[in-house]
């Protein structure tokens, strides 16, 4: 019975008149006393009713053919759910102790005898309905307090699992909120040059130095930029042992001295003393990677050690390793920091006006990709202020034949490739377009994947640059209908994509494109694919180019 029904009262009689006297009687009650009426003419016929429906009492006739008043409320008790009906035996005759105590062991919750007097019956019955309608009650408000105490019983160990996460959150937080903070730091200051510098060069009356210093400023913040973004996926890939190395024979001195040459490019080692010692090593490794550590090693250097201070860089090679040490005379670490400078987030002296700059994140993308070379890294430090020696062993292996053998210079071209440009970013197609352009490159534009298709088609360019994501149909789906159709079958489809990871190579491999190029476009790689189609790989596999390296 829920609380929207109204309790039952059952009458079990097999004289027609009785029942009916009784009934009506109890009908007339009903409304008043919210319950309703059932009648059986038998015991059969009231167990059948006990089946479907709940009692809250039950009025039995004693006397009945075939299964008497007693077997039926046995009957009735027997059955777990109607247990505990309450029953009211009627009978026309004053039961002597005998019958009471055998009506009793029936279940017998009280005696009515005929002929009935109406207010008894209605009192009686009212007990039962009360009670009936109270216990209901309570089984509602027990069932919502056991469901509730369940749900305070999840919550509450959902609380504790919360506050212990929290609590080993909090004890790690600390180095992330630095980190956050010197994240927001470090790109908001080439954020900000760039927006100074190119709102200068809208300015009226900019002169051609001032237009070329904000040129200049806006493409090295944008490698900054970009070099943040390398270091924070590189990191988070090397940590999910997401990086896939490409391995070939490689001299480290000769990668290390084209670091240095670009360190002097950009100026950064202007104010310096730069001492390298680099002997011939050779490791089996990438190339991009290994740059990455020796570009990070020696910008740490640069970016710990005041103006005018000495740097250290040397390259050795035993029967059993390559040696790579970067030695300056620096800030130096502190003894208790020591043991913690590989780590994820840790950097000495954090402060938001820090002048070193950097997001702490450099060094412990060193150990990753060490690692994955099977070699080992480590740092010492005599203290503040006495500088810092940076030591990376790789396993050793023999030069790669014809290593002495001068590069092959690739062929001119002649005449420059037709570029499609797939791209719906308006402001990078535009740029990239303006660029090609500014090489010599004949350009066609499209902004969404069917258009590009559409101009793939009718202009049959030599070359697609086509970025992934694009609105309508993306850019595998680009790729797999240009080679379907024999008009533009040959053309040499680049990818364009922000992710490098094997299952995005594989994909593109599989849609058919030639090329893989990583955003940002590092565009002297760019340009010197489309100069020399010969850098597509052999075997057929994309060659994956990384972002610009600033």
């Amino acid at each position: 019975m829920s609380l929207t029904e109204k309790p039952k009262i059952l009458v079990v009689n097999d004289d027609a008149a009785s029942l009916l006297a009784l009934t009506s009687l109890l009908e007339q009650w009903a409304d008043e006393s919210n319950y309703e009426v059932l009648s059986a003419r038998s015991g059969q016929d009231a167990l059948r009713q006990v089946l479907r429906h709940d009692f809250a009492v039950i009025l039995l006739d004693v006397n009945m053919p075939g299964m008497d008043g007693f077997e039926t409320a046995e009957a009735i008790h027997l059955r777990p759910r109607s247990a505990d009906i309450p029953i009211i035996f009627v009978t026309a005759f004053l039961a002597d102790e005998i019958d009471r105590l055998k009506a009793y062991q029936r279940g017998a919750a009280d005696f009515l005898f005929t002929p009935v007097i109406p207010q008894v019956l209605r009192a009686k019955v009212q007990v039962f309905v009360a009670l009936a309608t109270k216990n209901e009650q309570l089984k509602r408000q027990a069932e919502k307090l056991s469901q509730r105490t369940t749900e305070l019983t999840a919550t509450n160990k959902r609380l504790v699992r919360e506050m212990e996460e929290r609590r080993a959150a909090e004890r790690k937080s600390s180095a992330k909120d630095e980190f956050l903070a010197m994240l927001g730091h470090e790109l908001r200051n080439p954020l900000s040059a760039i927006s100074s510098a190119s709102s200068l060069l809208g300015m009226p009356g900019v002169g051609p130095e001032s237009a070329g210093r904000a040129r200049l400023i806006i493409q090295r913040q944008s490698q900054h930029l970009s070099r943040i973004v390398d270091d924070l996926l590189d990191l988070s890939r090397a940590m999910s042992g997401k990086i896939l190395l490409s391995r070939k024979r490689l001299d480290i001195a000769t990668l290390v001295s084209s670091c240095l040459d670009t360190f002097r490019a950009t100026g950064r080692t202007s104010g310096y003393d730069i001492d390298a010692q680099l002997e011939p090593g050779w490791v089996d490794g990438d190339a991009t990677r290994l740059e990455q550590i020796a570009t990070n090693l020696i910008d740490n250097a640069l970016k710990y050690t005041p103006a005018g201070g000495r740097i250290a860089i040397t390259v050795t090679a035993n029967d059993a390793d390559v040696v790579l040490r970067v030695s300056d005379s620096g800030v130096g670490i502190a003894p208790d920091l020591l043991p913690h400078v590989f780590d994820v987030f840790v950097q000495g002296a954090i402060s938001i006006d820090r002048s070193q700059g950097g997001l702490g994140i450099g060094l412990s993308l060193v150990r990753r990709l060490v690692e994955l070379h099977g070699g080992t890294v480590s740092a010492s430090s005599p203290g503040n202020s006495n500088g810092s020696t940076f030591e990376i062993r790789l396993p050793r292996t023999e030069p790669a034949a014809g290593a002495d053998a001068p590069a092959r210079a690739p062929a001119p071209v002649a005449v420059k490739p037709t570029v499609l440009l797939i791209e719906d970013n308006d402001d990078g197609r535009e740029m990239m377009a303006t660029m090609l352009t500014s090489f010599g490159y004949p350009v066609l534009q499209a902004g969404d994947g069917l258009e590009g298709v559409r101009v793939a088609c009718t202009e049959k360019p030599d070359v697609a640059l086509v970025d992934i994501g694009l609105p309508g149909i993306d850019g595998y789906e680009v790729a797999r209908r240009l080679r379907q159709e024999a008009a533009t079958h040959g053309i040499r489809l680049i990818a364009l994509t922000g992710y490098g990871l094997a299952e995005d190579q594989r994909r593109v491999l599989e849609a058919g494109f030639d090329l893989h190029l990583v955003k940002p476009v590092d565009l002297s790689a760019l340009l010197g694919q489309l100069a020399d189609p010969a850098h597509t790989p052999a075997n057929g596999l994309p060659l994956v180019l990384p972002a610009a390296a600033g």
